[in-house]
């Protein structure tokens, strides 16, 4: 399945079963996701809220099906200082627990500040909490000595912009990308947190291309985002209106996206991810039609005629 693209492409758990929004998907096993992923011909997958906890049991399931795990979001507070021995203590057991599965990055992100993750807020805040100087300097020294941890493991640290935190605007990804070291921090791009966070997702790309190390392909609805922003909708309740989806079903063109991907020889991970309802959105199907559409994208194309 698409052979001829100098990267690989896998799928996010978050299709099938919501990781922000509780109840998309909650029934869902994590065998229909593993399932649905191998008749996908998907090689690779993020870990998953509904994934075997157990180690053994995990690396059954996946072997199985010939899935790799590629990688799971970690949380990090690194913003205040006072959290940092503790937050890269529990980063490295999330180094060793990736690293026991094979998995070449870490997705990485900060919650200090964000309405939703920070566990610091309380439920009756409104807004996400930018970071001041202080702020940004203890993040930087936090994510170089994560980076650190994980580069001891044979990993890449990959921070993931994301809407709803403090990183999550074009000025704030190029901010962090200058005050990080380049060889201990790398970037996972997203194409949607990138537009969802006002940025041009090609201009992303080809300024940072140099840090990113993993990606995640997400499409977004722009009627949904501009009922979202009319209203100032948080981050969660444009997830539950159906913000995102999956490549070739929103307003971004992809075609430049995967063509620079191409050219410049772009060869790590590409998550396919959707974060919507399935209920009202079915991931098979929609992943089904994602492929056909980077396949459409790709000069050589034919290899899916499903």
């Amino acid at each position: 399945m698409l052979e001829q693209l100098t990267f690989q492409i896998g799928a996010h758990p978050i299709n099938w079963v919501g990781e922000d929004v509780r109840e998309h998907g909650a029934d869902t096993t994590y065998e229909t996701i593993l399932d649905d992923m191998q008749k996908l011909g998907l090689k690779g997958t993020e870990m998953g809220r509904k994934y075997p906890k157990d180690t053994a049991l995990l690396k059954r399931e996946l072997d199985s099906r010939g899935i790799q795990l590629v990688s799971q979001w970690k949380s990090v507070l690194f913003s205040d200082s006072a959290y940092r021995e503790q937050e890269l203590a529990s980063y490295r057991e999330h180094a060793a627990f990736l690293s026991s599965m094979g998995s070449k990055v870490i997705s990485t992100a900060e919650v200090g500040g964000s309405l939703h993750f920070d566990p610091r807020r309380t439920p009756n805040e409104k807004e996400v909490l930018r970071l001041d100087e202080e702020g940004w300097q203890s993040l930087a020294e936090g994510l170089n000595a994560a980076g650190g941890i994980a580069a001891e493991y044979g990993m890449k640290l990959t921070y993931h912009h994301h809407g709803g935190t403090v990183v999550e605007r074009p000025e704030e990804i190029d901010r962090l990308m200058a005050l990080t070291d380049p060889s201990l921090v790398h970037l996972l791009y997203d194409s949607g947190h990138a537009y969802y966070g006002g940025a041009d997702p090609l201009a992303v790309l080809r300024k940072h291309f140099d840090r990113i190390a993993y990606i995640h392909l997400k499409d977004v609805r722009q009627s949904v985002l501009d009922e979202a922003r009319a209203v100032q909708a948080d981050f969660v309740t444009c997830i539950r209106k159906g913000v995102f989806t999956v490549p070739g079903d929103g307003c971004l063109d992809f075609e430049p996206i995967i063509t620079e991907l191409q050219d410049k020889g772009y060869s790590g991970w590409a998550m396919l991810e959707g974060e919507q309802d399935p209920a009202l959105h079915p991931p098979y199907e929609y992943a089904l039609r994602a492929l056909n559409y980077i396949d459409s994208l790709v000069p050589v194309t034919g290899l899916r005629k499903e």
